[in-house]
């Protein structure tokens, strides 16, 4: 059971739901600590006073403003807490938006919210069941951590998901990021969107999705403390030439991308729609110009050739 990061409360209107906040996502990353690598003694970051030069227990270190090189303001962690915000005790909603308004680049770390015992049981689910049949999600405010802080609720399966999310300010924009102007033709966005729908899928799941650099490093842990040489690298695949044209590199694409989901090796037709062109009328040769034609090319194949 993961543990409690936060008690508190949902306030949605004059409605209060008292709340426990669980971290929603765990980290199954492998940690490395530092060495010394001379010895193989560990190497640890301690915290020194500049003045006493000595190192100082987390019990005496605290949270101070600068506002000059010589001038401190002291903000203790109780004086953070008891400041007069009502978000300081509760998740504060604000508004209900649509998820599709919401750009993902707002959205962090997400938290589970935990119904506080069998009285906050039916606001909880009255809430939830709320959220389903808008469609819509919560906006909210709330305080950890010495600042106050935008959220986003939302329902996953059976409970309200408390999303952290960046201010509207916080973002930058891409504006001087987007690459000067270039032309794009109908047939390579239809191109494009074809390479789309051959990589679609319904959800995340299969070895793509799957953290194979964990797992190889774990080999080479195994390894090495059974007094094995490490697994080799794969030898690298031979580098594709280089494609000017973008309509055969998305055809290519398209090909690669059916062979992989075990579609086969089938012919990639065309990706561009064909253009409609108006039929022209011709008039047929004469005969006599056929058999003409016929002629000559007859004489054509009987000379011999040259040599060289």
């Amino acid at each position: 059971m993961p543990r409690t990061v936060w008690s508190g409360a949902i306030s949605f209107g004059l409605v209060t739901v008292p709340i426990h906040v669980v971290s929603a996502t765990e980290k199954h990353a492998i940690r490395f600590h530092q060495y010394h690598l001379d010895d193989m003694s560990r190497v640890r970051v301690r915290k020194i006073c500049e003045i006493e030069d000595r190192e100082v227990p987390q019990g005496e270190i605290g949270k101070a403003y600068e506002i000059s090189k010589d001038t401190l303001i002291a903000i203790s962690d109780e004086e953070l807490r008891e400041m007069p915000l009502p978000t300081a005790k509760a998740i504060e909603i604000a508004a209900f938006v649509p998820a599709a308004s919401i750009d993902p680049l707002q959205v962090g770390d997400g938290y589970y919210l935990q119904a506080d015992g069998p009285v906050a049981a039916k606001p909880y689910k009255l809430l939830r069941m709320a959220l389903e049949r808008s469609a819509k999600v919560a906006i909210a405010k709330y305080a950890w951590s010495g600042r106050e802080r935008l959220g986003m609720l939302r329902v996953r399966d059976d409970a309200i998901v408390l999303h952290a999310m960046r201010w509207p300010d916080e973002i930058r924009s891409p504006k001087e990021l987007v690459p000067d102007a270039v032309e794009v033709s109908d047939d390579e966005i239809e191109g494009a969107q074809a390479l789309i729908d051959h990589m679609t899928r319904d959800n995340l799941e299969g070895s793509e999705f799957e953290d194979h650099y964990t797992d190889a490093l774990a080999d080479v842990i195994k390894a090495k403390r059974e007094g094995h040489a490490p697994p080799e690298a794969p030898a690298p695949e031979a580098p594709a030439g280089k494609v000017v044209d973008l309509m055969a590199a998305l055809e290519a694409s398209v090909k690669k991308a059916r062979t992989s989901r075990g579609e086969g090796n089938a012919d990639v037709h065309e990706l561009h729609a064909k253009k409609k062109t108006t039929a022209k009328k011709t008039t047929k040769k004469p005969a006599a110009n056929k058999t003409t034609a016929r002629k000559t090319a007859k004489k054509t194949a009987a000379k011999p050739k040259r040599s060289a």
